[in-house]
C-alpha cells in the first residue's frame, strides 16, 4: 500500500459549488476509483486559502496504468470537465501535472 498526498487551489467564488458537487459524487465515479485501486480516498479544504489536499491509499501494482484505465472512463470525464474549471492548480507544478503531488515527510503506521 502506498499513501499519496496531492495539493490544488479552487479558483475564487467556486468554494461553495465544489463542496456541493463533493456531497453527492456519482456512484459511477466512485465505482471508477476503487477499481483502480485507491482506497481511503479523502479531500481536505483549507480556508481562507482555498487549498484542497487530497489524500489516498494506493493498493495497486501499476499507478500509471491504474489511472490511465481511470482516465478513459466516461463518468470519469465528465466529472473533470465539471470540477476542472473550479480548480486553480499551482503555478510550482510540474509540466503535466493538475493536482501537485506531495513528498511523503511522516508516515505512522
Amino acid at each position: 500500500m502506498q499513501r499519496m498526498g496531492h495539493v490544488l487551489a479552487l479558483k475564487p467564488g467556486t468554494v461553495e459549488h465544489y463542496k456541493e458537487l463533493h456531497a453527492e459524487v456519482w456512484d459511477e465515479v466512485l465505482a471508477t476509483i476503487t477499481s483502480a485501486n485507491i482506497r481511503n480516498y479523502s479531500i481536505f479544504l483549507r480556508e481562507p486559502e482555498n487549498l484542497l489536499f487530497a489524500y489516498w491509499e494506493y493498493v495497486g501494482n501499476d499507478f500509471a496504468a491504474d489511472m490511465e484505465a481511470l482516465s478513459r472512463v466516461p463518468a470519469m470525464q465528465e466529472w473533470w470537465t465539471i470540477c476542472e474549471p473550479l480548480q486553480q492548480p499551482l503555478d510550482t507544478r510540474a509540466d503535466g501535472e493538475w493536482w501537485a503531488p506531495m513528498e511523503p515527510v511522516f508516515l505512522h503506521l
